[in-house]
């Protein structure tokens, strides 16, 4: 049975690698040179159930509303018009209702999640700059640390434990942190790395084990057949006018970041990502700026951003969410707070040597990832994430591939070059 995975992300790598324990044959399509070149690239190194909480409550659209004046806002929103951005946000807010049933099922996902992640970490033998000393949320005042002690229930409902710590605590947790704080939350159970590290080296372990790289190629059409196969049509990135290749695969996993509505499109299904721009720094640390900088993985509740220690001589900060299209710029009034951030709370760390980057999260109004069948035999997906990718990436890769299956003898169908409607042939 061949099995086409589209994207290279940590969705499309620890679908492959679950795929190959499947014996199942897998081609992986991506359009950058390398695995993780985009989302997974630089994000906060946070693999945290204790931040599963989705975004759709009341609280969070007033602070939005609050928000969207403030320049170093943690949310920055284009008002221009966008049928995807304003039908976006009205999902978002019909979702409000399964605020709880969905946190729940986050929390219980991201649990399931890190075992099957280490698995794969120590089958494949990878070093990712693994910090297993938890993480710890804190928060500058009473009203947001009673809305996480509220949170905290549905975290404990979802099988996580988190425990509330005073400041002498915070302070004893993570010396290297400044600043008073009204208290916080500590859950010894997550842990941190670097994502990109992670994802090559599981791609790097999965041609190992016989999958097949399409790398720096374009997926220009995708066409389901009537015997429930599905027909790719493809192009190297640098082709030029070259007509499409075209295979035709047993089943296709969508794994493709915000390129997942466009596929699915294509497949005769509904998936409304949007990007959620996301930004992160890296500091490149000297030897005096490592010992000020801390270990432990970090949440500060007020400016909705996230830290994490990468090896001995880097520190990666991360946060913000900007919704505005499919816009990859790099602003330097986005990127600002991060930096004043580590210079205010870790005084001692240099911030001379940074490396700005951002990321498009494909978030689904929901907030909870797209895994399964689609409408057609032979598609299915594994997609929209959001801020939780790698969080959740073990267990939603585990679910897709078990829900592959055979569908029949396949004779006979064959797709025609060029083919990039949804109708069967």
């Amino acid at each position: 049975m061949r099995v086409a995975v589209l994207g290279a992300g940590i969705t499309g790598v620890t679908t492959t690698y679950s795929l190959l324990e499947r014996d199942l044959e897998v081609t992986v399509f991506d359009r950058n040179r390398y695995a993780a070149m985009e989302t997974s690239f630089a994000n906060g190194g946070q693999l945290s159930a204790s931040n599963a909480e989705v975004w759709n409550h009341w609280s969070t659209v007033a602070k939005g509303i609050g928000w969207l004046l403030r320049r170093d806002a943690p949310l920055a929103l284009n008002p221009s018009p966008s049928w995807a951005k304003y039908t976006w946000m009205a999902e978002f807010l019909a979702n409000i209702p399964n605020y709880r049933k969905h946190t729940i099922a986050t929390v219980e996902l991201a649990i399931a999640a890190r075992e099957h992640l280490m698995q794969m970490a120590a089958s494949a033998g990878i070093e990712f700059d693994l910090e297993r000393r938890g993480i710890l949320h804190f928060y500058r005042e009473r009203g947001s640390f009673e809305h996480a002690a509220r949170t905290n229930e549905m975290l404990k409902a979802g099988g996580l434990k988190r425990v509330a710590v005073t400041p002498q605590e915070i302070r004893s947790l993570e010396p290297a942190l400044q600043g008073d704080f009204y208290g916080g939350f500590y859950t010894e159970s997550d842990f941190s790395g670097d994502i990109h590290k992670f994802s090559r080296g599981l791609l790097d372990s999965c041609t190992r084990r016989g999958a097949e790289l399409r790398l720096e190629t374009d997926v220009v059409g995708l066409r389901p057949t009537r015997d429930g196969r599905v027909c790719i049509n493809s192009r190297p990135m640098h082709a030029g006018d070259e007509p499409a290749q075209s295979e035709t695969f047993d089943a296709i996993v969508v794994c493709a970041g915000i390129a997942s509505r466009q596929f699915a499109s294509m497949l005769g299904d509904r998936v409304p990502i949007y990007p959620v721009k996301g930004y992160s720094i890296t500091v490149q640390m000297d030897a005096a700026s490592a010992a000020a900088a801390p270990h432990m993985s970090l949440l500060d509740d007020a400016t909705k951003i996230v830290a994490s220690r990468l090896g001995e001589d880097r520190f990666r900060v991360a946060g913000t969410a900007e919704l505005n299209g499919e816009n990859r710029d790099i602003r330097a009034d986005r990127v600002a707070p991060l930096t004043d951030w580590v210079r205010n709370l870790f005084p001692q760390v240099s911030t001379d040597n940074v490396t700005p980057w951002a990321g498009l999260r494909p978030m689904l109004p929901s907030m909870m990832p797209r895994v399964g069948p689609g409408r057609r035999p032979g598609v299915f997906y594994n997609t929209g994430h959001g801020h939780l990718g790698w969080t959740l990436s073990g267990a939603t890769a585990h679910a897709v591939a078990a829900a592959v299956r055979p569908h029949t003898n396949h004779q006979g169908a064959r797709c025609a070059p060029g083919a990039s409607t949804s109708a069967p042939i």
